[in-house]
């Protein structure tokens, strides 16, 4: 499990990240429209998923606009934004913000993708919320990088995550 800080406290999540080699455990994952995809639906291309607690944050809406300008620029690549926020809520901040690079997935239905992917939190002020990680995905499903946020006002490692992508 990992120790996330939040505002001066700590929590636990429900375990780890997939290991860098491994391959990623499958998903079933909710779209804006309610269409259901999986993990086997982007295989052939490399995955970025950018894990987040809720688009209503100020941290993770900064995650989701970065990862949205490099999106466009990313070679058979998809760029996957998942959270446990409602399908509704992620298509009024794609309206509002102006989302279009990118797919915006949601764990609200089951809460598997969060047990499997080892990111819930399991105490504190934010159980049952996803804690903020970054997971890259070559064109098979094996896992080529990975990063825990330690603080979860913090934003992730852009660079080094998109250095994973040319490299893998």
């Amino acid at each position: 499990m990992a120790l996330i800080e939040l505002t001066g406290t700590s929590s636990n999540t429900v375990g780890e990240l997939p290991n860098v080699g491994s391959m990623a455990p499958d998903f079933s994952l909710t779209k804006r429209d309610l269409s259901t995809v999986t993990l086997k639906d982007y295989k052939g291309k490399k995955v970025v998923l950018n894990i987040f607690l809720s688009v209503d944050t100020g941290t993770c809406a900064k995650s989701v606009h970065q990862f949205n300008k490099q999106a466009s620029l990313l070679e058979n690549t998809v760029v996957l934004c998942v959270s446990p926020d409602l399908p509704f809520a992620l298509n009024r901040f794609c309206g509002a913000e102006g989302i279009e690079h990118l797919e915006m997935l949601t764990d609200y239905k089951e809460g598997s993708f969060g047990k499997d992917y080892g990111i819930t939190f399991k105490d504190g002020p934010l159980r049952s919320l996803f804690s903020r990680a970054i997971v890259i995905l070559n064109e098979e499903g094996k896992v080529l990088y990975t990063e825990h946020v330690p603080v979860i006002a913090n934003e992730p490692n852009y660079q080094k995550a998109l250095e994973a992508l040319k490299h893998g």
